[in-house]
Protein backbone atom coordinates (compact mmCIF):
# COMPACT_ATOMS: atom_id res chain seq x y z
CA UNK A 1 0.00 0.00 0.00
CA UNK A 2 1.22 3.64 -0.95
CA UNK A 3 2.17 5.48 1.68
CA UNK A 4 3.49 8.94 0.41
CA UNK A 5 4.87 12.00 2.41
CA UNK A 6 6.69 15.32 1.84
CA UNK A 7 10.71 14.48 2.36
CA UNK A 8 12.04 16.34 4.46
CA UNK A 9 15.60 16.67 6.47
CA UNK A 10 13.66 16.25 9.92
CA UNK A 11 11.30 13.56 9.71
CA UNK A 12 13.69 11.24 7.62
CA UNK A 13 17.24 12.20 8.91
CA UNK A 14 17.67 8.52 9.44
CA UNK A 15 15.83 6.87 6.26
CA UNK A 16 17.89 4.58 4.24
CA UNK A 17 16.59 3.87 0.75
CA UNK A 18 17.75 0.32 -1.29
CA UNK A 19 18.91 1.37 -5.07
CA UNK A 20 19.96 -2.20 -5.85
CA UNK A 21 17.51 -3.95 -7.97
CA UNK A 22 15.15 -7.12 -8.16
CA UNK A 23 11.95 -8.19 -8.39
CA UNK A 24 10.83 -7.50 -4.54
CA UNK A 25 11.96 -3.62 -4.83
CA UNK A 26 9.52 -3.32 -7.80
CA UNK A 27 11.73 -4.02 -10.77
CA UNK A 28 9.56 -6.51 -11.71
CA UNK A 29 7.08 -4.79 -14.33
CA UNK A 30 6.42 -5.58 -17.89
CA UNK A 31 7.17 -1.89 -19.19
CA UNK A 32 7.53 1.34 -17.33
CA UNK A 33 6.25 5.03 -18.82
CA UNK A 34 8.84 6.69 -20.19
CA UNK A 35 8.76 10.41 -21.57
CA UNK A 36 9.96 11.73 -24.82
CA UNK A 37 12.57 13.61 -23.76
CA UNK A 38 14.42 10.78 -22.79
CA UNK A 39 13.10 8.59 -25.92
CA UNK A 40 16.58 9.00 -27.54
CA UNK A 41 18.30 7.02 -24.37
CA UNK A 42 15.37 4.58 -24.31
CA UNK A 43 15.66 3.44 -27.67
CA UNK A 44 19.14 1.69 -28.38
CA UNK A 45 17.51 -0.81 -25.29
CA UNK A 46 13.50 -0.87 -25.29
CA UNK A 47 11.18 -0.98 -27.74
CA UNK A 48 8.64 2.16 -27.52
CA UNK A 49 4.87 1.87 -27.46
CA UNK A 50 2.42 4.02 -26.77
CA UNK A 51 -1.29 3.25 -25.08
CA UNK A 52 -4.40 5.21 -24.00
CA UNK A 53 -4.52 5.77 -20.33
CA UNK A 54 -7.63 3.49 -18.88
CA UNK A 55 -11.01 4.64 -19.46
CA UNK A 56 -9.48 8.10 -20.67
CA UNK A 57 -8.82 9.11 -24.40
CA UNK A 58 -5.11 10.18 -22.83
CA UNK A 59 -1.91 7.88 -24.40
CA UNK A 60 1.48 7.42 -22.88
CA UNK A 61 4.63 6.06 -23.92
CA UNK A 62 6.01 2.30 -22.13
CA UNK A 63 9.61 1.28 -22.52
CA UNK A 64 8.92 -2.41 -22.66
CA UNK A 65 10.39 -4.70 -21.34
CA UNK A 66 8.84 -8.00 -21.40
CA UNK A 67 5.68 -10.10 -23.04
CA UNK A 68 4.06 -10.64 -19.58
CA UNK A 69 2.36 -8.91 -16.56
CA UNK A 70 5.76 -8.98 -13.94
CA UNK A 71 8.02 -9.79 -16.75
CA UNK A 72 10.95 -7.99 -16.61
CA UNK A 73 13.71 -9.12 -19.19
CA UNK A 74 16.31 -6.71 -18.43
CA UNK A 75 16.44 -7.66 -14.73
CA UNK A 76 19.04 -10.50 -13.89
CA UNK A 77 18.57 -11.43 -10.64
CA UNK A 78 19.97 -8.39 -8.96
CA UNK A 79 21.59 -6.85 -12.06
CA UNK A 80 20.24 -4.51 -14.80
CA UNK A 81 20.76 -6.17 -17.76
CA UNK A 82 20.98 -2.85 -20.47
CA UNK A 83 22.79 0.70 -20.41
CA UNK A 84 19.91 2.47 -19.42
CA UNK A 85 17.36 2.77 -16.92
CA UNK A 86 13.93 4.50 -17.78
CA UNK A 87 13.59 7.28 -15.13
CA UNK A 88 10.66 6.66 -14.15
CA UNK A 89 11.39 3.17 -12.61
CA UNK A 90 15.48 4.60 -11.65
CA UNK A 91 13.47 7.39 -9.41
CA UNK A 92 11.87 4.85 -7.39
CA UNK A 93 10.20 5.29 -4.55
CA UNK A 94 10.28 8.88 -5.04
CA UNK A 95 7.88 10.71 -6.49
CA UNK A 96 6.52 14.91 -7.77
CA UNK A 97 3.80 16.15 -5.66
CA UNK A 98 2.38 19.82 -5.65
CA UNK A 99 0.60 21.74 -3.60
CA UNK A 100 -3.82 20.84 -3.69
CA UNK A 101 -3.88 23.83 -5.88
CA UNK A 102 -1.98 22.40 -8.36
CA UNK A 103 0.03 25.69 -8.75
CA UNK A 104 3.84 25.99 -7.82
CA UNK A 105 7.14 24.20 -7.65
CA UNK A 106 7.06 20.40 -7.35
CA UNK A 107 8.00 18.88 -4.18
CA UNK A 108 10.01 15.41 -3.73
CA UNK A 109 7.84 13.12 -2.13
CA UNK A 110 8.52 9.54 -1.23
CA UNK A 111 6.32 6.49 -0.79
CA UNK A 112 7.17 5.04 2.63
CA UNK A 113 5.49 2.19 1.90
CA UNK A 114 7.66 1.32 -1.21
CA UNK A 115 9.76 -1.89 -0.89
CA UNK A 116 12.82 0.11 -1.35
CA UNK A 117 12.49 1.50 1.93
CA UNK A 118 15.16 0.26 3.67
CA UNK A 119 15.88 -1.45 6.88
CA UNK A 120 18.23 -2.66 9.71
CA UNK A 121 21.07 -0.20 8.18
CA UNK A 122 20.94 -0.95 4.80
CA UNK A 123 20.70 0.97 1.70
CA UNK A 124 21.30 4.92 1.22
CA UNK A 125 21.03 7.46 3.34
CA UNK A 126 19.43 10.72 2.25
CA UNK A 127 20.47 13.12 4.51
CA UNK A 128 24.05 13.04 6.51
CA UNK A 129 24.24 13.33 9.67
CA UNK A 130 23.56 17.84 9.77
CA UNK A 131 20.46 16.88 7.06
CA UNK A 132 22.26 18.01 3.85
CA UNK A 133 21.46 15.99 0.93
CA UNK A 134 23.26 13.10 0.21
CA UNK A 135 24.61 13.00 -3.22
CA UNK A 136 22.18 10.22 -4.19
CA UNK A 137 19.72 12.22 -2.77
CA UNK A 138 20.61 15.24 -5.04
CA UNK A 139 21.21 12.94 -8.32
CA UNK A 140 17.59 11.36 -7.81
CA UNK A 141 15.84 14.98 -7.67
CA UNK A 142 17.47 16.03 -10.40
CA UNK A 143 16.30 12.81 -12.54
CA UNK A 144 13.23 13.69 -10.97
CA UNK A 145 12.83 17.10 -12.05
CA UNK A 146 14.42 15.45 -15.92
CA UNK A 147 11.12 13.01 -15.62
CA UNK A 148 8.31 15.65 -14.40
CA UNK A 149 9.55 18.17 -17.53
CA UNK A 150 9.33 15.64 -19.57
CA UNK A 151 5.91 14.24 -18.63
CA UNK A 152 4.58 17.73 -18.57
CA UNK A 153 5.85 18.47 -22.18
CA UNK A 154 4.83 15.12 -22.89
CA UNK A 155 1.02 16.55 -23.54
CA UNK A 156 2.34 18.49 -26.33
CA UNK A 157 4.17 16.03 -28.25
CA UNK A 158 0.87 13.91 -28.40
CA UNK A 159 -1.41 16.54 -29.04
CA UNK A 160 0.80 16.68 -32.50
CA UNK A 161 0.56 13.10 -33.05
CA UNK A 162 -3.32 13.17 -32.69
CA UNK A 163 -3.60 16.30 -35.00
CA UNK A 164 -2.30 14.48 -38.05
CA UNK A 165 -3.37 11.43 -37.03
CA UNK A 166 0.42 9.76 -36.26
CA UNK A 167 -0.51 6.63 -34.10
CA UNK A 168 -1.63 3.48 -35.58
CA UNK A 169 -3.09 0.52 -33.36
CA UNK A 170 -0.31 -2.20 -33.32
CA UNK A 171 -0.61 -5.94 -32.20
CA UNK A 172 2.01 -8.27 -32.56
CA UNK A 173 1.96 -12.70 -32.12
CA UNK A 174 5.36 -14.01 -31.12
CA UNK A 175 5.91 -17.84 -31.25
CA UNK A 176 9.11 -18.48 -29.74
CA UNK A 177 11.71 -21.15 -29.70
CA UNK A 178 9.67 -23.14 -27.58
CA UNK A 179 6.26 -23.31 -29.86
CA UNK A 180 4.34 -20.76 -27.04
CA UNK A 181 3.19 -18.20 -28.32
CA UNK A 182 2.78 -14.44 -27.02
CA UNK A 183 0.55 -11.94 -27.96
CA UNK A 184 0.42 -7.78 -27.10
CA UNK A 185 -2.50 -6.32 -28.38
CA UNK A 186 -3.78 -2.72 -27.24
CA UNK A 187 -0.84 -0.43 -28.18
CA UNK A 188 -0.23 2.33 -30.53
CA UNK A 189 2.74 2.48 -32.90
CA UNK A 190 4.06 5.81 -34.86
CA UNK A 191 2.50 5.53 -38.14
CA UNK A 192 5.27 5.86 -40.71
CA UNK A 193 3.31 5.88 -43.92
CA UNK A 194 1.32 9.04 -42.71
CA UNK A 195 4.41 10.44 -41.57
CA UNK A 196 6.12 9.74 -44.74
CA UNK A 197 2.88 11.78 -46.50
CA UNK A 198 3.66 15.01 -44.35
CA UNK A 199 4.19 18.34 -46.31
CA UNK A 200 7.56 19.86 -45.81
CA UNK A 201 6.08 22.77 -43.10
CA UNK A 202 3.92 20.46 -41.10
CA UNK A 203 7.31 18.33 -40.59
CA UNK A 204 9.28 21.94 -40.14
CA UNK A 205 6.79 22.71 -37.03
CA UNK A 206 6.88 18.72 -35.78
CA UNK A 207 10.73 19.83 -36.18
CA UNK A 208 10.59 23.23 -34.56
CA UNK A 209 8.26 22.36 -31.75
CA UNK A 210 10.76 19.61 -30.49
CA UNK A 211 8.57 16.72 -31.65
CA UNK A 212 9.96 15.33 -35.13
CA UNK A 213 13.34 13.87 -32.91
CA UNK A 214 11.23 11.60 -30.39
CA UNK A 215 8.75 10.85 -33.28
CA UNK A 216 12.05 9.04 -35.17
CA UNK A 217 13.45 7.75 -31.71
CA UNK A 218 10.06 5.73 -31.59
CA UNK A 219 10.33 4.38 -34.79
CA UNK A 220 13.76 3.54 -34.11
CA UNK A 221 12.65 1.37 -31.26
CA UNK A 222 10.75 -1.15 -32.63
CA UNK A 223 13.91 -2.34 -34.42
CA UNK A 224 14.11 -3.33 -30.60
CA UNK A 225 11.60 -5.73 -30.67
CA UNK A 226 13.26 -8.73 -32.02
CA UNK A 227 16.17 -7.76 -29.62
CA UNK A 228 13.44 -8.54 -26.80
CA UNK A 229 12.43 -11.59 -28.42
CA UNK A 230 15.90 -13.13 -28.75
CA UNK A 231 15.79 -12.18 -24.58
CA UNK A 232 12.95 -14.24 -23.99
CA UNK A 233 13.94 -17.50 -26.15
CA UNK A 234 17.47 -17.16 -24.23
CA UNK A 235 15.71 -17.35 -20.86
CA UNK A 236 13.64 -20.28 -21.84
CA UNK A 237 16.79 -21.62 -22.73
CA UNK A 238 18.29 -21.44 -19.34
CA UNK A 239 20.82 -18.22 -20.57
Amino acid sequence: MTQHAILDNNTHRALRVRSDVGTDLGDGVMGTLTVPSEFRNVQGQFPILFRREMGRDDFFALALFGFENGENLFLDGNRWDARYRPLSLAIQPFLIGRPESGEGPGQVHIDLGHPRIAADGEGVRLFDAEGAATPYLEDVAERLGALDEGYRASKGFFDALLAHDLLEPFSLEVTLDDMSVHSLVGYHIIDETKLRLLDAETLWRLHVDGHLMPIFMALASLSQISALVARKNRRLAGG
